[in-house]
């Protein structure tokens, strides 16, 4: 089971450099994620979701498939061609994860120009995550369990003392 993590940030700008030092964190495997999206809240107020495309992967995987296929049948082009399309199309229809109402809405409570960083946490090393926190942040929502969260706040309130 995946925990909920959403941490607002002042602007886009560090909510973008923390999803960044993130990827970072998820090549080390010291942390996976089912899920991570930005949410914006423009000057004029409006949310914005910023999501990284399951479209580009669902081609892909799908262009290697049909690529495969079509080996068999001796027309690997026209099974790359399908099998990318079906695949971009399966990606962009399937949107597993957070739900987008539940983060637009919690979108409208930040400030304008301010951004939060959600995620579906399916696994972490808290004790090489915490530590790595550059940023300061104030932890809006989690389904972590209370100490949990107390030290994810801690670190983020370390973060802004460093800074």
């Amino acid at each position: 089971m995946s925990d909920l993590v959403a941490i607002a940030y002042d602007d886009l700008s560090t909510a973008q450099d923390v999803l960044s030092n993130l990827s970072q964190a998820v090549k080390e495997h010291v942390i996976e994620l089912d899920d991570a999206v930005i949410v914006e809240r423009q000057q004029d107020g409006k949310v914005k979701l910023h999501q990284p495309s399951t479209a580009a992967a669902g081609a892909v995987g799908g262009a290697l498939w049909g690529g495969l296929i079509g080996l068999i049948f001796l027309m690997p082009l026209l099974g790359m061609a399908l099998g990318a399309a079906g695949g971009a199309a399966g990606g962009a229809l399937a949107d597993a994860g957070i739900d987008d109402n539940f983060m637009k809405q919690l979108g409208n409570e930040l400030p304008p120009g301010g951004a939060a960083v959600f995620l579906l946490v399916r696994r972490v090393s808290t004790d090489k995550v915490l530590p790595q926190i550059k940023n300061p942040g104030r932890v809006i929502r989690t389904s972590l369990s209370d100490q949990s969260e107390a030290e994810l706040q801690a670190a983020l309130d370390r973060a802004g003392q460093a800074a």
